[in-house]
């Protein structure tokens, strides 16, 4: 990385911390983020599987939008002008995973956005937190006051042992199920926390006022059970889990049914529904519904032992000299102890069990289409 590459990146409040622990620093999104501790990669993603990961997400947006009548059904009455999930049924404490789409019905951006009683609370990806809060002003400011928390740092503790983990800390999470969400006192500090995260395991963000990150953090990793867990093994981690990563499985140019997330898109949206419609590019996502897309996300689990990366053209045989797909994530799956993947095929070759070929080193390598999530999820329902 040269000089002056680096000294144009941002860093999180933990920054002093990852480097103090031998953080691997690089950039990412604007960011100085670590991709490894240590540890590394591999031993990390076990450990978040079996113990509990910490991770450093604060390179992430986190947005408020707080209703001018003072009534949060304006609020989500407004965002589901931008978005084509049910959010005025987000229950006050409860969250809901939804996407951004454009005119063609494509993504600009995945979020969570969640029902804090009088407002929503929204967390977007880093490298469209700009361009989101700015489509909000655009579109909302006139029912809408969109506050962006940029003072606030966001962590992610994930793993079989990530409550037991935040409850040394005197948090009250025992009662709390997944996409459980509001303010919670954590070691004493004010935090939001939700029962939610990005790996497939049972697990919490926490977003605490920025000044406090490097101590809650301190604490969390006293506990021998945390380890602090880089970027490396959350890429692996989510892409066991079947999860999207935004700029790579989705895009300007992916519709939520060719990204297979139609079971975001709640029924009161949809064709028919109380509140069809209505979000940009309705018109195309709404007949994909009912026609279908001619294309789909699926998981691609490899027959041998080398890992089909990302940018993988694939075929419909080992002889056809036309791509009818591309791998968008690839990798080795640590949990499986075999290569992983997923990527874009035409529908009609989206069957679980279908044969396809990747393009590797000049060299077609079988695929064959699975079922996501490759490692079954732990969420705590």
């Amino acid at each position: 990385m040269l000089a002056q590459d680096k000294s144009s990146l941002q860093r999180t409040p933990l920054h002093g911390l990852h480097v103090a622990r031998g953080g691997k620093m690089v950039p990412f999104a604007g960011y100085e983020m670590p991709v490894q501790f240590p540890a590394g990669v591999l031993k990390e993603h076990l450990h978040t599987r079996s113990a509990a990961g910490l991770f450093d997400v604060s390179h992430m947006g986190q947005l408020a939008l707080r209703p001018k009548s003072g009534k949060v059904e304006d609020a989500a009455l407004a965002l589901e002008r931008l978005v084509p999930q049910d959010i005025v049924a987000v229950a006050p404490g409860r969250q809901r995973y939804a996407q951004f789409t454009n005119e063609d019905g494509g993504i600009l951006d995945d979020l969570m956005v969640a029902n804090f009683g009088d407002h929503l609370f929204l967390v977007v990806n880093a490298a469209c937190k700009a361009e989101d809060e700015a489509h909000l002003r655009a579109h909302l400011s006139d029912t809408c006051i969109i506050d962006s928390l940029a003072d606030r740092g966001l962590i992610a503790l994930q793993g079989p042992k990530a409550e037991q983990a935040l409850a040394k800390l005197g948090a009250d999470v025992s009662a709390m199920r997944f996409m459980d969400t509001g303010p919670r006192q954590v070691a004493g500090l004010d935090c939001f926390v939700s029962r939610s995260g990005y790996t497939g395991e049972d697990g919490f963000e926490i977003s605490v006022p920025a000044a406090q990150a490097e101590a809650l953090v301190t604490m969390l990793l006293e506990n021998p059970e945390v380890l602090p867990i880089g970027l490396g093994a959350r890429d692996s981690l989510r892409l066991e889990a079947g999860l999207c990563l935004y700029g790579h499985d989705l895009d300007t140019t992916t519709t939520p049914v060719e990204g297979a997330l139609e079971w975001s898109v709640q029924k009161s949206r949809r064709t028919g529904g109380a509140r069809a419609g209505g979000f940009p590019g309705a018109d195309k996502v709404l007949s994909q519904f009912e026609k279908g897309a001619s294309r789909r996300r699926v998981g691609l689990r490899a027959e041998g032992r080398a890992p089909v990366r990302e940018g993988a053209l694939l075929f419909a045989d080992a002889a056809s000299s036309e791509a009818v797909g591309k791998v968008t994530s690839g990798g080795f799956g640590p949990s499986l102890n075999a290569p992983v993947a997923m990527g874009y095929l035409p529908t009609s070759l989206s069957a679980n069990g279908t044969l396809v070929f990747a393009e590797v080193r000049g060299q077609r390598l079988p695929l064959q289409v699975a079922a996501m999530p490759f490692v079954p999820n732990t969420y705590k329902r």
